[in-house]
């Protein structure tokens, strides 16, 4: 399996620089047709929502449509695949970020009876507290 780094999956999403979106499909590709699927991190997840929302101005919407496509794709892996589905599920009905729902799901996933916060908006999440 191979793993994919934040740019890759960007280029491979927005298609905006033709020369590398072509050799992300490609290197896509060949994973696939070699019986294998491309393995996206929660890292990678977390910071390709932050740079569709801040350099191309995707809304929640759209974002949550993409990860949506990119989580039905049987070519994709992801990393505590549960955790992130959870913090779609959460993120569409509140003003926190992304991030901190998928936090919040995560901790929730491996144990925790809650995650503290400073942060005012991450606190009014389910399994967040203030600190």
């Amino acid at each position: 399996m191979l793993g994919i780094d934040t740019n890759v999956l960007i280029r491979f999403l927005i298609r905006d620089d033709e020369a590398q979106y072509e050799k992300a499909r490609k290197l896509i590709r060949r994973e696939v047709m070699a019986g294998q699927r491309v393995f996206v991190s929660q890292l990678v997840l977390m910071e390709t929502e932050w740079v569709l929302r801040s350099r191309y101005a995707l809304q929640k919407a759209e974002i949550m449509c993409v990860f949506s496509g990119l989580l039905d794709a049987t070519d994709v892996q992801f990393e505590d695949e549960p955790s992130i589905e959870e913090a779609l599920f959460v993120w569409k009905d509140h003003s926190a970020g992304f991030t901190d729902c998928l936090i919040a799901a995560q901790n929730r996933r491996l144990g925790c009876t809650a995650t503290a916060t400073f942060d005012l908006k991450a606190s009014k999440l389910p399994g967040f507290i203030s600190a």
